[in-house]
């Protein structure tokens, strides 16, 4: 049942990752489905329309009461509680992510890159953490797994700008750029000024450019199969980085993502080059 429920979860909630996930190795599939399943329901409450505060909170205490030893009696919390004890990740980790969920009750836009790093830590920096801890990867591989985290993160906050903006959010800095403090990406004022608007996204590009270069030097640390399985997912965001650059409207138009097929084909190839 239980692996039923999050197996889902993770399939509802990412094509990219779920698709690159299958080849992972059937235990190591698992875990990623107990980790994607506590995240993506927390990340669910902070995201509703409206919001439902409520049920975050109750999420989080169910999960702080079920660390402390009372178990749930929900398998997305108390598999994840086994799971963090099993792969020894650090409880400082979860408190980040959970302060993230709970910093999107409340604060809508990023003023800077250290406001919008803050933010990425807890939201995506420590999900890179707890993968290598999943795949059993040294210490020496956390910092490019952080990285990875953030540059994924920052193609999100590209891709789903329009998305954002009936939340009324804006994750990207708007620092050096036309465009006042409080503004919110929308498709108008994007069509107005559409080199503008190009520069804008080149300028975050830039940053995910940036960090993702240094990322890629951690896959030397991960198994043949399980690197196929990451650098497939690195290669979709790349991609979608690239048909954003090439049209920047296209956010307006739907969420860009790979096909099943893109993504398949790339795991793949992935593995055979090994």
């Amino acid at each position: 049942m239980a692996d039923t429920l999050q197996k889902s979860v993770f399939k509802a909630g990412s094509t990219t990752y779920f698709n690159s996930s299958l080849f992972f190795s059937k235990a190591v599939m698992r875990e990623v489905e107990v980790l994607y399943g506590f995240v993506r329901v927390a990340d669910n409450y902070v995201d509703a329309l409206p919001q439902d505060s409520e049920g975050f909170r109750r999420f989080e205490a169910a999960y702080r009461a079920a660390l402390a030893g009372e178990p749930a009696g929900d398998p997305v919390i108390d598999d994840y509680v086994a799971l963090a004890k099993k792969r020894g990740f650090e409880p400082a980790w979860t408190d980040a992510f959970l302060d993230a969920m709970r910093a999107d009750l409340t604060k809508s836009i990023y003023q800077s890159e250290e406001e919008l790093l803050a933010y990425v830590y807890g939201s995506a920096e420590v999900i890179g953490l707890f993968m290598a801890r999943i795949l059993g990867l040294p210490p020496e591989a956390e910092p490019s797994a952080r990285l990875l985290g953030r540059a994924m993160q920052i193609i999100n906050f590209i891709r789903d700008v329009d998305e954002d903006r009936r939340y009324g959010r804006r994750y990207l800095p708007v620092q050096g750029s036309p465009y006042p403090a409080d503004w919110l990406p929308n498709e108008a004022d994007a069509a107005a000024d559409p080199e503008a608007w190009a520069a804008f996204l080149r300028a975050q590009l830039a940053r995910y450019r940036a960090w993702q270069e240094e990322a890629v030097k951690g896959y030397r640390y991960i198994s043949r199969r399980s690197r196929a399985a990451i650098k497939t997912a690195g290669d979709m965001y790349d991609w979608t980085g690239s048909v954003i650059e090439a049209d920047p409207m296209v956010v307006f138009k739907g969420k860009v993502k790979p096909s099943k097929g893109r993504i398949v084909r790339g795991a793949i190839l992935n593995y055979l080059r090994g």
